[in-house]
């Protein structure tokens, strides 16, 4: 009989090399780069490859099931480019920021909602979010972040008392002397005074932006040094007219137009006002929030929404209004992309506004409208090369470890393949 030495074209020793080869080459493809050292778009397999400002993550509802190392944190246009009034610049904000995955049930009943984010509002900030949108309902003797039914918070949708989340920002802000954070609340608490008492237990006040000082005929509001400069860093809108009067909180669509929330803000090509809203021509509101979210969240969808569509959304709006930019874009789960997602986007937005530029990136301070620096696309550079406005967070989606052991498992699999043809 011959042996395999005498039959084969190749000897025994060659197909061990081979083996060994292919095995040391997808290894090395799998840790191309690791320990914190993968760009934007490389393929990772740990939460701890990539660069600060970047998390591993993929996208099956776009077909893209190998991880790669994805935007998690805004460029703030303050940092690049300083001093303009606030209305010229594009925030990112959370929809209904209290309503987080995994979030205990506070009152030990298990909770019957939808959930629209990832991770804690601390997080929120800390990754560049500067509005938050809250539902407040008077509950359980005090007022809480809750969805309801009917306008009616129940303990099977309620998450906590909303003093918990507003110490959140009150020490983001404290710990963050130059940045601005807007809340924009869902009103239903009833209570004379209660959110009054609820801002001051939490020492936002300490914070406020004055009614008073709000332009309410389209003007530009101050610029964000001067608010900074005399600490009116935190804007409050609520949905409820009379506390203008009542409490000195600013009613939202009097200094602000917005388009249809939900399914309605979503259609292709269209960009219709809210009905509470003011048409988008009156220009007589200086402040422009788009809603870019569906009725009902899914968590698995959020990263094929914030792809091209988010973009084209974002053009179609700007259009609608009159070529004038959002001045808020409102998402659920932010974090979800296939790579760049409301994050490119706002830089994007920032650029075309600022600068004339494609990107914030590009953005020169000093320089004429028009005048752009040259940059890489897509941006490969890490976050923690920019000039400040990045702050240290970090999400881990409860999903992501499992997706991450698949492509191992897949890895190791095709491993034990070759070796078995091989040998």
């Amino acid at each position: 009989m011959l042996t395999c030495r005498e039959k084969c074209g190749v000897p025994a020793e060659g197909f061990l090399l081979l083996f060994f080869l292919v095995l040391t080459s997808l290894f090395s493809s799998i840790n191309a780069c690791s320990n914190g050292n993968c760009q934007l778009l490389d393929p990772c397999s740990l939460p701890t490859d990539c660069v600060a400002g970047l998390y591993c993550s993929n996208c099956p509802a776009l077909g893209k099931t190998q991880p790669v190392c994805t935007r998690g944190q805004t460029i703030q246009p303050t940092s690049i480019i300083k001093g303009l009034p606030f209305n010229k610049y594009s925030w990112l904000v959370t929809h209904n920021s209290f309503s987080i995955v995994d979030a205990p049930s506070v009152l030990g009943v298990p909770r019957i909602t939808f959930y629209n984010q990832e991770d804690s509002v601390t997080n929120q900030l800390r990754n560049g979010v500067r509005g938050l949108m809250l539902d407040m309902y008077d509950f359980e003797n005090d007022i809480w972040l809750c969805h309801s039914i009917r306008g009616q918070c129940y303990d099977f949708t309620a998450f906590e008392p909303a003093i918990n989340t507003l110490k959140e920002v009150e020490a983001f802000l404290s710990e963050n002397p130059s940045e601005i954070v807007t809340i924009i609340i869902e009103d239903y608490v009833h209570t004379p005074k209660g959110l009054t008492k609820l801002f001051t237990d939490a020492g936002l006040v300490n914070y406020w932006f004055p009614v008073s000082e709000m332009p309410a005929k389209g003007e530009d509001w101050p610029t964000v040094t001067d608010m900074v400069a005399q600490n009116h860093r935190l804007l409050v809108f609520t949905s409820i007219p009379s506390k203008e009067a009542d409490e000195g909180i600013a009613y939202q669509w009097r200094y602000m137009v917005e388009n249809e929330p939900g399914d309605g803000g979503i259609v292709q090509g269209s960009c219709p006002h809210r009905k509470e809203s003011q048409a988008f021509n009156l220009r007589s509101a200086s402040l422009f929030l788009q809603n870019y979210f569906p009725t009902f969240p899914v968590e698995a969808e959020a990263c094929k929404e914030h792809s091209t569509t988010l973009t084209e959304m974002v053009a179609t709006c700007y259009k609608a209004a009159g070529n004038v930019m959002p001045n808020f874009l409102a998402v659920n789960f932010y974090m979800r992309s296939d790579g760049g997602g409301v994050f490119d986007t706002l830089d994007r937005m920032n650029g075309q506004t600022l600068c004339g530029c494609s990107s914030v990136t590009a953005c020169q301070a000093g320089a004429k409208m028009g005048s752009c620096k040259d940059i890489a696309a897509p941006n490969r550079t890490s976050l923690t090369g920019s000039t400040g406005g990045v702050f240290s967070g970090s999400v881990q989606f409860s999903s992501g470890t499992s997706q991450l052991s698949n492509l191992l498992v897949l890895d190791l699999a095709q491993l034990s393949l070759i070796a078995l043809l091989l040998l």
